[in-house]
């Protein structure tokens, strides 16, 4: 049998050069998940990393190993996002020059970010797979030495120290629920955690609009999408290496959906006060999509990356609350005369409701002449509370009903 490239070994030296150079990040209980979800929830919260995701750990651990020469001529990486920073703020840290090719299309303030690391941001390409076509060119011709995302067995050492940390913190732990991309993290998760732990289920999660890796290894052939709120897990292809330890050491692999996501962004802001980006909340929204599955299990959850658009952000809590019944659109008819406005918005706000957007329409309705039709956004309690707004508005013979998003 071929002895494996990343060991348990390999992991423990990765956590002896990784010390005091990253956050030994918490590992805490979720009282309140636990009881929504019905499982044993643990949180593992490496959004709290200084650059905000795990990916420092893999990226620190592959330079921390570079040979003199290879320092000197320097690194190149190729990310849209929490790799580029990981390896570009270690490199300044270390003195190594660090090249990172990124899409076009990559949000300004992801380059901006790069960049005041001190690292060389080349942008090439409309997709992430263009930009490797050119870093691969420019590892050629400039003689440096590439920092793969995930396919790097010193980077799946460094990903690892993860699961060092969970068992060391959280040692009853029985179940690993952590999210896929190229497969990085799980690789190196699985490795640590089922040395320590032979007994411990390991499962992976992936959206069902990047499922690369669940495809490869259930067997099963499933395209990828355009776009995904989980943009750090968006990887159409799997390591070679990485899908190999997935094969052998994780248990199973199960798909979530863009609105599970959402859903765990909004709970985990609310709930634990702490923000993380669509592939960190991948782990949540596996509990929330399939709960049979982890019921009465010790989960451990690893956040692993918080850097989130804020405008996205704001987007996702607006859905939240809707989903939540707490921000209702409902339909209003009234008669087109003076006073009916004021009439039905004071009803409204004798109900308890707060409203956020109004519009008033007369001529793009199919009611009769001289009958105008309403539209109202409000801020409410949830369901029962908009039932009473309703209620209100019809007693006082106003027609009132919810209009769906």
């Amino acid at each position: 049998m071929t002895t494996p490239i990343v060991t348990i070994d390999s992991i423990r030296a990765a956590q002896a050069r990784l010390a005091g150079h990253v956050e030994n990040t918490p590992c805490l209980h979720s009282r309140t998940l636990s009881q929504i979800t019905g499982a044993d929830v643990f949180l593992k919260f490496e959004n709290l990393q200084f650059t905000a995701s795990f990916k420092e750990r893999g990226a620190l651990n592959k330079l921390s190993l570079l040979t003199a020469e290879q320092r000197a001529r320097g690194v190149i990486a190729v990310s849209a996002g929490n790799h580029a920073q990981g390896v570009a703020y270690h490199a300044q840290r270390l003195g190594i020059p660090a090249v990172i090719v990124m899409p076009r299309f990559t949000p300004m303030v992801k380059v901006e970010r790069t960049r005041g690391f001190a690292a060389e941001v080349v942008m090439s390409g409309d997709t992430f797979d263009d930009s490797k076509a050119e870093a691969a060119r420019l590892a050629a011709s400039r003689s440096l030495t590439m920092v793969h995302p995930y396919d790097d067995a010193d980077v799946i050492a460094g990903q690892g120290t993860v699961a060092l940390e969970m068992l060391a913190q959280q040692p009853d732990i029985d179940c690993l629920c952590v999210a896929v991309g190229g497969g990085g993290l799980i690789s190196g998760v699985a490795t640590a955690a089922r040395a320590l732990k032979p007994s411990i289920e390991i499962i992976g999660v992936q959206t069902d609009q990047f499922p690369s890796m669940y495809s490869a290894f259930k067997g099963v052939q499933m395209p990828s999408a355009i776009a995904t709120l989980a943009e750090g897990i968006a990887v159409k292809q799997p390591g070679d290496l990485t899908l190999e330890i997935v094969k052998r050491l994780v248990d199973d692999m199960v798909l979530v959906a863009e609105g599970d996501i959402e859903q765990a962004i909004v709970m985990l802001l609310e709930i634990e006060k702490t923000v993380v980006e669509g592939a960190g909340g991948a782990g949540l929204a596996a509990l929330l999509r399939h709960p049979a599955r982890f019921a009465g299990r010790r989960v451990g959850l690893i956040l692993c990356g918080g850097n989130i658009d804020p405008m996205v952000l704001a987007d996702i809590i607006e859905r939240g609350m809707v989903r939540a019944g707490r921000l209702a659109r409902i339909r209003v008819h009234t008669r087109d005369v003076p006073g009916e406005l004021a009439r039905a918005a004071t009803l409204i706000g004798q109900a308890g409701a707060n409203i956020e957007e109004v519009e008033h329409q007369r001529a793009f309705t199919t009611l009769p002449v001289q009958n105008a039709e309403l539209e109202f956004v409000l801020q409410t309690r949830g369901p029962d509370h908009i039932e009473e707004v309703l209620r209100t508005l019809r007693a006082a013979g106003l027609y009132a009903k919810t209009h769906p998003y």
